[in-house]
């Protein structure tokens, strides 16, 4: 008996797929807050709306997919989100002043909440059940690597070249993404229309009520995570640490990277909470590092922590909003947790910035560290206690293969 392949060729190609839809965002909203100012003279309130605006803009999508992926199929599915996401992506060549602009931002988190959330329903498919922990795992690593690569080739491409160069390149990516599609060789049961799976419209067709428990701490994750994302440029800056703010997020992927293979064997064999709860912990310690960072060593210690704690919590949490939903309603149990963890993300800045002014950027990262180990706590509530015990198919697989194992070096020792 062989534990069934995670690596198969669809797997990783929807992988490369989620790579080039996240690299577009990253590439597209890193700058564009100075694009505003520079092009079209907008304030800096208004260029952080221009990033919130595209998070809502996600945020519709992810619930337009969630809603229409089964009745779709997931293949059509993400053909009209890539190609959505390609034509928002254009429009922004002929985008002449900051109204339109904010439109086309709108658009362009719709076109990519819809693609992002079809490859990951994908992703959720067709993994093994019994590993989707392990699976799911690696598929996120295409967000991490996005994440880490995305905001530097942004600042980058527009340094070295210019606006209009850095739109080129997010239509190239999106471009081969689109293309990509056509080989992906998607089981006929999730590619293929099912017109039976319409749902009625109301709430409950729009979010997984059994995705909701874990995408409410998705939410409060993202929360916390946001003073990080929205704030380090400024607070390394002004704690003068420029050169290890820059390469934060670097560390953080390379942590990441290097514990998915294991954390996510870990997850389908011993179970969430074993997982999750040092997940909580870690972020909680990289928070609390961040404030009480004074030399570059502290400050990237404290992003190995967020590596190790926020960079792990998504792609468990989507194995855990996954896990009680009928396949189809798989892809609305996806659309939930990330539509619900993107708002969180995207209201943090506004929340952690009007507390700012009080605290002072040290004591806002204590304060949200604090707040992770409360949020803990109500995991432990809203999950935790109920969490359930690890994959019994997982543990006999183990057995056997370590059965088989056993016999295989007996008959290779008799042999020699």
């Amino acid at each position: 008996m062989r534990k069934e392949k995670i690596w198969t060729s669809t797997f990783t190609l929807t992988l490369v797929i989620s790579l080039l839809f996240y690299l577009v965002f990253y590439l597209l909203t890193v700058i564009m807050g100075t694009v505003a100012m520079s092009q079209f003279q907008a304030s800096a309130s208004v260029a952080g709306i221009l990033s919130g605006i595209f998070v809502i803009g996600g945020f519709v999508g992810r619930l337009f997919a969630g809603y229409t992926v089964m009745r779709l199929g997931v293949k059509r599915l993400l053909y009209f989100g890539a190609a959505f996401y390609l034509v928002a992506t254009l429009l922004y060549f002929v985008t002449p002043n900051l109204p339109l602009l904010m439109i086309v931002r709108f658009f362009h988190g719709i076109g990519f909440g819809i693609a992002a959330t079809a490859s990951s329903t994908l992703a959720g498919l067709i993994v093994p059940a019994a590993r989707r922990g392990e699976g799911i795992g690696y598929f996120a690593l295409s967000i991490t690597i996005a994440s880490a690569f995305g905001p530097f080739l942004s600042i980058a491409v527009y340094h070295a070249f210019n606006y209009t160069a850095l739109l080129i390149l997010a239509t190239v990516f999106v471009l081969v993404a689109l293309i990509a599609i056509f080989f992906l060789k998607i089981p006929e049961e999730f590619a293929e229309p099912n017109p039976s799976a319409k749902l009625p419209f109301k709430l409950s067709s729009f979010f997984e009520k059994t995705a909701m428990p874990i995408s409410i701490i998705a939410f409060l994750v993202g929360v916390g995570y946001a003073g990080i994302l929205s704030f380090m440029a400024n607070y390394s800056e002004a704690i003068g640490l420029v050169t290890a703010g820059s390469l934060f997020y670097l560390v953080y992927a390379v942590f990441i990277l290097g514990s998915r293979p294991f954390s996510g064997r870990l997850f389908d064999a011993k179970g969430d909470n074993f997982v999750l709860y040092p997940t909580f912990l870690f972020f909680a310690i990289g928070l609390a590092l961040t404030g009480f960072a004074t030399n570059s060593l502290i400050l990237l210690l404290a992003a190995a922590f967020v590596g190790l704690g926020y960079g792990s919590f998504l792609p468990f949490g989507q194995t855990i909003a996954i896990r009680h939903a009928s396949p189809e309603r798989i892809g609305l149990a996806t659309s939930t947790i990330y539509g619900i963890f993107d708002m969180g993300v995207g209201v943090g800045p506004f929340i952690l910035g009007a507390i700012e002014p009080s605290t002072g950027y040290r004591n806002l990262y204590y304060l949200s560290a604090v707040f992770m180990l409360l949020v803990a706590l109500l995991y432990y509530f809203l999950h935790g206690r109920k969490a359930p015990k690890p994959s019994v198919e997982y543990e006999e697989l183990n057995e056997k293969l370590e059965d088989e194992l056993d016999g295989e070096l007996k008959t290779e020792s008799k042999h020699y």
